[in-house]
Formats: structure tokens, C-alpha cells, sequence
């Protein structure tokens, strides 16, 4: 049997092709042969690490590796943000964040990675509001108490938040705005430091993620005086929304999701996605967030892409309107 020149070229050529798809899906299918690292924009015990460790302990039967968290603080997640849009598009290293990656995009002018371009969103785990509550201390009870005192006060009120740009941070200066009243931030690293000092009385209120404030509002360490939803929580039904309390249309969440590098494959996000979408679905995880006062998301890839593209812009609007600005 002969075969001319250009059907030898052709039958080669198919061949490698089809070597190159086997190989692509023993290579797809090997992931992960060695552990694989989550990063973290916070310190340990906050509710973005708490998500990331619920992760990390369940995906090690699924993949038969390692999942490590490693807590990188600071600047308002960019430090951790910036480390991760470096790496190697390999899912070995990937990235837990909230809704302060989305605000990053609008509220600092320099940054040294595109908080859009440069990622690849894997799953939108679970969203959470936030609360906004006082230390104890304070003689206010209400929203309209509290708005009031701040306005008697010559200096105003301090207001802590989790580090600049993040969602607590917004949602403060976007209070400020709207009430009219005098509020000093003070920035932190963190749920676990902004709470000590909240609770100690050295900061006065902040906007709190609803998971994180829990257990502080249950013992009478904290104050909640409104919730920025736009339906009450079932973990605080006597609390108020926002709305409720007499600032109309007031809400402000945080949510947490899973990233990769930009640079990773459709493939590889898709199979990392299918792989913790088994682990959020599992009864005793999604008790876990819902215990901690969230909404169970388990969005996929596209899904969570529009999210994205939805707060980048409403973040940006309330950059705007709030004035905030990180240089």
C-alpha cells in the first residue's frame, strides 16, 4: 500500500496532535501531584482564613495532597494580591479573597498588577454582610443615636476597618458620606486586630463582617446597631437593616472567592472549580457558612466573572461618591 507525500504529512501530523491531547490529559488529570498553597490577604482567625482552612481541610481527599494556607497581610490586601498575580499559572498556588480585590481596581491609583487583567476568578464560595457595630461603651442604642453623637462630638467618632480599600473600609466612608459626620479611620490588618481594639474601646465602631462579629454581639463585647443588608439575619433577628433603621437602600457585603494566576488554562480553573464545588456542597461545609452568617454561592468560573464585572463597577461608583482615594 503507497502513500503519496502529503497524506505521510497529514497522517504524522494528526498523530501528533493526538499524542499532544493524551498527554494534555494526563497532565490535566495528574493535578495536583505535589501540595498546593492558598493565600490569604489577612491574618489567621479572620472569616476569609476561616473559609480558606474549611478548604484546605476537606480538598486533601479529593486530591490526595496538601492544601497549605498562608496568611499574607497588608496594604490593604495588595501585598498578598500582587504575590499571587506573579505566580506560575500552574494551580499550585491559589488565592482566597473578598470584595476588596474588586475595590482595589477603583480606589488605589498605583498599582503594580491589574486586579481584573491579571487573574483568573475560579469560584465564588459564599457572601456575607457586614454589620455595623460600636463598642459597648458608647451611649447610643440606634442609628439615629449614633449618627447624632457623632455630630456632638469635636473630633467625630473613630472607625476602624479591616486595611484600606477593603470593603469595611468603603462601606465606612460611604456612611460617613451619606450621615454627614465626622469619622476617623483607623486601618487594620485584619478581623482579629480590629476587633481586639474595637472591643477593648480603643476604636469606637466599625462596619464588621456579620461572621466575625458574631460572637462578640452574642457575649455583649459589641453593640450591633444595623445590619447593611436588605433582609434581617436569622443569627440577630432583633438587629435592623440599614433600611429599617432610616438610611434607605444601604447595603454592603463581603463575599470570598477563589482565584488563580491569569495565566492559567480553561481547563485547569474548570477542574479546580468542580473539585471545590464538591467540597462546599458537602453538608457539613455548608452548615459551617451558614453557621457564620453567609449565603452559599458555589458559583462557577463564568458565573463568578459576571459578579466581578458587576462589582467593579458599583464599588467604583461608591469610590466616587464616597471620596475615598489610597495613594
Amino acid at each position: 500500500m503507497k502513500f503519496g507525500l502529503v497524506s505521510v504529512q497529514t497522517f504524522f501530523a494528526k498523530a501528533i496532535m493526538s499524542a499532544a491531547v493524551l498527554l494534555s490529559g494526563v497532565a490535566q488529570a495528574a493535578y495536583p501531584d505535589k501540595p498546593v498553597t492558598i493565600i490569604v490577604p489577612y491574618p489567621a482567625g479572620g472569616a476569609t482564613d476561616v473559609v480558606a482552612r474549611l478548604l484546605a481541610e476537606k480538598l486533601p481527599a479529593v486530591w490526595g495532597q496538601s492544601v497549605m494556607v498562608v496568611n499574607r497581610p497588608g496594604a490593604g490586601t495588595t501585598v498578598a494580591a500582587e504575590s499571587l498575580a506573579r505566580s506560575a499559572g500552574d494551580g499550585y498556588t491559589l488565592y482566597m479573597t473578598t470584595a476588596a480585590h474588586t475595590i482595589s481596581a477603583s480606589l488605589y491609583s498605583k498599582l503594580n498588577y491589574d486586579p481584573i487583567k491579571d487573574f483568573a476568578p475560579i469560584t465564588l464560595v459564599s457572601t456575607i454582610p457586614l454589620v455595623l457595630v460600636t463598642n459597648p461603651s458608647l451611649p447610643v442604642n440606634t442609628l439615629s443615636e449614633l449618627i447624632a453623637y457623632a455630630k456632638s462630638q469635636k473630633n467625630g467618632l473613630s472607625m476602624a476597618s479591616t486595611g484600606n480599600g477593603t470593603p469595611q473600609h468603603l462601606a465606612g466612608e460611604l456612611f460617613k458620606a451619606k450621615a454627614a459626620i465626622p469619622l476617623v479611620h483607623i486601618p487594620y490588618k485584619g478581623d482579629s486586630p480590629m476587633l481586639t481594639d474595637l472591643v477593648g474601646g480603643q476604636v469606637q465602631m466599625a462596619f464588621v463582617t456579620l461572621s466575625a462579629a458574631l460572637p462578640f454581639i452574642k457575649s455583649g463585647k459589641l453593640r450591633a446597631i444595623a445590619l447593611a443588608s436588605d433582609k434581617r439575619a436569622e443569627a440577630i433577628e432583633n438587629v435592623p437593616t440599614m433600611t429599617e433603621a432610616g438610611m434607605p437602600g444601604f447595603t454592603a457585603a463581603t463575599w470570598f472567592g477563589l482565584f488563580g494566576p491569569a495565566s492559567m488554562s480553561s481547563d485547569l480553573i474548570e477542574k479546580i472549580y468542580k473539585d471545590v464545588s464538591k467540597v462546599v456542597a458537602e453538608p457539613s461545609t455548608t452548615r459551617r457558612l451558614l453557621d457564620m452568617g453567609g449565603v452559599i454561592n458555589n458559583s462557577s468560573p463564568q458565573d463568578f466573572q459576571k459578579v466581578i464585572d458587576a462589582e467593579v463597577k458599583n464599588w467604583g461608583e461608591a469610590v466616587r461618591l464616597s471620596g475615598a482615594r489610597v495613594d
